[in-house]
């Protein structure tokens, strides 16, 4: 029989190693922050890519595109690693693709470009970040595994869960 307390699943591996890296009170405030927003860059930037109309589609066709592959296949993998927190992180993705499209309506009334609000944003909030490491002083963990850029977002979605007791 194995022993539960020892075995422990992937994603608390990788939330074992981010927390390694995120102890320094400062960092964990600039991260609460900064995560979200580069999520929502990530998607903004890659939903604003032009994609191919497809006349079946009719009305639909802003609503498929590149952003959409990347959150089914950004869910999928998230449910392989926790079906809760993917649940939820469902939910955050959700409100930023409202954003997002909240956000194309701007830029036809004369806005701000998506991509080129996206590319700022993300920029901003990676500076941010580094400076938290360099707090931290600890090299990104994205110079060891691309795969935290995946985790940030769960991680985070973690902590809020675990402060209101729901398992994940």
């Amino acid at each position: 029989m194995k022993n539960q307390q020892t075995e422990k699943r992937p994603i608390d591996i990788y939330f074992d190693k981010y927390n390694e890296y995120h102890t320094n009170p400062a960092n964990r405030i600039i991260n609460y922050i900064c995560i979200p927003v580069i999520t929502f860059s990530i998607i903004g930037f890659v939903w604003s890519l032009p994609f191919p109309y497809l006349k079946f589609l009719g009305s639909y066709n802003g609503f498929l595109n590149w952003g959409s592959f990347l959150i089914a296949f950004g869910v999928y993998y998230y449910q392989r690693l926790s079906p809760i927190l993917s649940y939820f992180m469902l939910l955050v993705i959700f409100a930023f693709v409202y954003g997002i499209v909240q956000l194309e309506v701007w830029q036809k009334a004369g806005g701000m470009v998506l991509p080129q609000l996206c590319i700022v944003l993300f920029v901003a909030a990676n500076l941010l970040q580094l400076i938290g490491y360099k707090l931290e002083g600890k090299k990104p963990m994205l110079f060891f595994d691309f795969k935290f850029l995946l985790i940030s977002p769960l991680w985070l979605l973690s902590l809020i869960l675990k402060r209101v007791n729901i398992k994940y």
